[in-house]
């Protein structure tokens, strides 16, 4: 079951698989593929979530999710 990427709206997407693991994809690549417990354990989360948790957990999992000091890091001296 392949989830996700409406028309380029969402940029995760997920598929479970046979063996429980769950692959993400990040605009249409697979970046991840999580296996054993976690899987299982991602995969019950995402199940019946809403699309923004799924996006969320998605890229929470993936590691690809901005932590809220993107712009402030953007003035600090070491990057001008």
């Amino acid at each position: 079951m392949i989830v996700g990427a409406r028309s380029g709206e969402e940029p995760f997407s997920y598929q479970i698989r046979k063996d429980g693991s769950v692959a993400v994809s990040h605009s249409g690549r697979v970046v991840s593929v999580i296996a054993g417990r976690e899987g299982e354990k991602l995969a019950a989360r995402l199940s019946g979530a809403s699309v923004e948790d799924v996006q969320f957990a998605l890229a929470k999992v993936t590691g690809n999710f901005k932590r809220g000091n993107e712009r402030a890091a953007g003035n600090h001296a070491r990057n001008k």
